[in-house]
């Protein structure tokens, strides 16, 4: 009986389509810049994998088995960072890819840290509190060796919280034998969590949208905004926008969308939602469906929901002018590049959704100095933070001629590129 290599299980492991596709912007980036061989190979595949059986006893009495995963893509800057996320198309692939898009991130907002992703495959809509508490902590005892504040430091993400990361601290602090802080960002603020965390990817957003249409000299009063997504991002980029004057046509959350050319009074919206848990039949709009949504006419459009929600099937039909990915990966490369060939302005994942990210940062910091900052002391470093980070895309975009994506890209490749020709073999 043979064996297969392990590397070779490993890229069966990995080779979906959402990390294949993460793998082509990498490639053809590497052509462009001219990246060394030996370090484009290098930044193909994760650095380390793992994959956990997590038996959980659920509220029937019975023992249900889980799979989860973490992944460290790369941890040449620093520890490694990325959320970690509930839903039952986790896999290895998928974790692999978004890992991939972290080290690419904090790179170019110039975080000390590498990339992590990691989740557990399961349907959290169906688990009871108890049980997913139980899932979480098993979880976190299955992974307690690659995490830590100098190793990973997980955040929340899709379908997680502030009482994922709570459970997630609890453990790790019970398994070493006083409490860390650090080994999480995102908690609630009473355990050490930061202000302005929890809007700090939709503001982000938000922030990238306004920064955009200063770039390209709009003089428009009140540009229209379609957001598909409702939830903790495209929430909040719709309160910011709609609070900065700008008409927000078209929202959606998991049940369908809503549509007023007039614009959607959002402060209502967003109370609306809180109380029936749906933005169906809400005052004074017309109903259209996800994907209705995102071919609406309007200046900026925001995917802030799900990944591939823009592809070779739609991309045609995209009436956008600037489109500012909310969500990870909601842009297929086939559409990428038809956006930018026919003048739409794509604010790449990378750079418009690092808001979280980066006061995940800000959050680890104060808990390694035991001393907090206000709200407007984070608000205000998180726009200098991405305002930079802003100037240099749109800068080398034009200066190179390259897709906004690109050169995006550019900027966290080559600063991981010269990190690990500087530092050698090791990292």
């Amino acid at each position: 009986m043979t064996t297969a290599a392990p590397e070779l299980v490993t890229k069966m492991e990995c080779e979906t389509p959402e990390f294949l596709r993460a793998q082509r912007q990498l490639d053809e980036l590497a052509v462009s810049m001219g990246l060394a061989s030996e370090l484009h190979q290098r930044l193909r595949y994760p650095k380390r994998a793992l994959i956990v059986t997590i038996p959980v006893r659920m509220d029937d009495g019975l023992v249900k088995t889980f799979t989860g995963y973490r992944v460290h893509h790369d941890v040449t800057l620093g520890p490694a960072k990325g959320g970690i996320r509930f839903h039952p198309e986790v896999d290895m692939g998928e974790v692999s890819a978004l890992a991939m898009l972290m080290t690419w991130k904090c790179a170019l907002m110039g975080l000390p840290y590498g990339g992590a992703k990691g989740g557990v495959r399961c349907e959290p809509w169906n688990l009871s509190m108890g049980e997913k508490e139980r899932m979480t902590r098993r979880y976190t005892s299955e992974i307690i060796n690659f995490i830590g504040p100098d190793k990973d430091i997980p955040a929340p993400d899709m379908y997680t919280n502030e009482q994922t990361m709570a459970w997630i601290m609890d453990t790790y602090s019970i398994n070493v034998g006083h409490t860390v802080p650090s080994v999480v960002t995102g908690k609630p603020i009473s355990i050490g969590g930061s202000l302005g965390r929890h809007e700090a990817t939709g503001r982000g957003v938000a922030y990238c949208a306004r920064r955009a249409v200063k770039h390209l000299n709009w003089t428009k009063d009140a540009p229209e905004v379609v957001i598909q997504g409702f939830g903790n991002v495209g929430s909040i980029t719709a309160k910011y926008l709609h609070n900065a004057g700008y008409k927000v046509v078209g929202v959606s959350d998991v049940h369908g969308g809503i549509y007023n050319a007039k614009g959607i009074d959002i402060p209502s919206a967003l109370a609306y939602a809180q109380e029936h848990g749906t933005l169906a039949n809400f005052k004074d709009t017309e109903p259209v469906n996800n994907q209705e949504l995102l071919e609406l006419p309007c200046d900026i459009l925001i995917p802030a929901a799900l990944g591939n929600q823009v592809n070779a099937s739609n991309m045609e039909r995209i009436k956008c002018k600037i489109l500012v990915e909310g969500a990870n990966g909601p842009t297929s490369p086939e559409a990428d590049l038809y956006l930018h060939e026919n003048g739409v302005m794509v604010v790449p994942d990378i750079l418009a959704n690092a808001g979280g990210v980066t006061v995940s940062y800000f959050e680890w910091v104060q808990g390694l100095m035991q001393l907090f900052w206000t709200e407007e002391e984070v608000n205000t470093r998180l726009e200098t933070i991405m305002g930079k980070a802003c100037d240099k895309v749109f800068a080398l975009s034009q200066e190179r001629n390259l897709r906004t994506r690109m050169a995006a890209l550019w900027l966290g490749v080559s600063t991981i590129a010269e990190a690990k020709r500087l530092r050698g073999l090791y990292p």
